[in-house]
């Protein structure tokens, strides 16, 4: 198979979440525990660092890789989704995963796949620790898919934990409060690994609270203890928060010499050092146009919040959800005195673009409604003067066309 073909066939296995929904989740681990033994256990052989949370893990993973990069650390990075290819999920160094190991990778365990009914999310955990213990990286930045507990992920035992705050999303799959989403996310807490929480949220302490002490996990919030504010290349405000997590982490990281001038040139050169994008990602000026991933209501809020913060004469805003988002909860936050452009991102789980116009109107946002993201977005370049500001949003979906 090529590259494309071997995507494709990835794809189409069982349902993928990202592109499904709720059908794709699996919520147990012996499929990710057989195929570790199958692969003689890839995950035994490299240090990790395990990120979890509702908002902030992607940037906060990012952010960890580009310091142990300029400390001089062979740094594996996996993540999820992706924005445009498959292999930026899998990097060292900043660099995706070559095309040939991924076909390899997939022709070389098809039979196991087949026997064993493997989910995308799955064979991809599998690839990327198979990748990193072939590579010999010294250390790998995880990144939890989804939830923590059950999620593929959590086979690693890390040097240390962190999870960044819990939110109200995937309510269907992780529980409908924030007590019982964290106690998911708590799930990666390990016997005698420090944990770092980067925000205390009262709703959420006492989770976290028994459950290192039940694991004997030294718990750090991250908030509480950094008080010195560092500067990064990432833009949005809400990155502050993420910063003071990723010190924290790097504080209880033992084994491996960091230090402060790491750290700085790290967090100044995280996208250059990792790829990163679609974190309040500036497209272009004159109008100034930005895109950011955040997806759920505590996401949203900051980003608007920023959003108000900047000058412009008209605000546009280009909007697509995928299904499952507790809408009344979200478009409260978005500004009414905006032109808004509705749209669909191209993917199954694609809300549904006039059910999203008819909810936003519930909700005093007037606008249009496109049959895709690439002509929401030209629509509001062609109605915008060069003293506006344009906002794309909604969905990583929505993002991920236009970036």
């Amino acid at each position: 198979m090529t590259y494309r073909e071997t995507l494709d066939w990835m794809f189409a296995q069982l349902p993928m979440y990202q592109q499904k929904g709720k059908s794709a989740f699996n919520a147990k681990l012996d499929n990710t525990l057989a195929f570790a033994s199958h692969l003689d256990h890839p995950e035994k052989k490299f240090k990790s660092i395990h990120v979890g949370g509702t908002n902030g893990k992607g940037s906060s993973s990012h952010m960890l890789a580009s310091v142990l990069q300029e400390a001089g650390y062979k740094t594996g990075l996996y993540t999820s989704p992706h924005l445009k290819d498959f292999r930026e999920r899998i990097r060292i160094h900043g660099q995706p995963v070559g095309e040939k190991f991924v076909v390899d990778f997939i022709q070389r365990n098809i039979p196991f796949f087949h026997k064993n009914q493997l989910s995308f999310f799955e064979m991809t955990v599998g690839m990327a620790f198979d990748y990193f213990s072939e590579e010999k990286v010294d250390i790998a930045i995880v990144e939890v898919g989804l939830g923590g507990r059950l999620d593929s992920t959590n086979i690693i035992v890390p040097e240390v934990a962190l999870i960044t705050n819990i939110g109200l999303d995937h309510v269907e799959m992780l529980g409908d409060t924030l007590a019982k989403i964290a106690f998911e996310k708590a799930g990666i807490i390990k016997g005698n690994r420090p944990i770092v929480i980067s925000e205390y949220q009262k709703d959420t302490a006492e989770v976290f609270e028994a459950v290192a002490n039940s694991k004997r996990a030294k718990l750090t919030y991250a908030d509480r203890e950094i008080t010195k504010e560092y500067k990064t290349s990432l833009l949005g405000n809400y990155q502050a928060k993420n910063v003071k997590g990723v010190v924290a982490v790097l504080n209880e990281l033992k084994g491996f010499k960091v230090t402060k001038d790491h750290i700085d040139e790290g967090l100044r050169n995280v996208t250059q050092n990792t790829g990163l994008m679609g974190r309040w990602q500036i497209l272009r000026n004159h109008p100034m146009v930005v895109c950011d991933t955040a997806h759920n209501s505590e996401g949203l809020a900051l980003v608007l919040r920023q959003v108000g913060q900047q000058h412009y004469d008209r605000l546009h805003v280009v909007l697509g959800f995928v299904k499952g988002k507790n809408l009344e909860a979200i478009l409260p936050l978005f500004p009414k005195n905006a032109d808004y452009y509705f749209c669909r991102p191209d993917i199954p789980r694609g809300l549904d673009v006039l059910l999203l116009k008819e909810k936003a109107e519930a909700s005093g946002l007037n606008g249009k409604s496109y049959e895709s993201v690439k002509n929401a977005y030209q629509s509001a370049l062609e109605n915008s003067g060069t003293t506006d500001f344009i906002f794309i949003g909604g969905s990583t979906f929505t993002v991920a066309e236009v970036v």
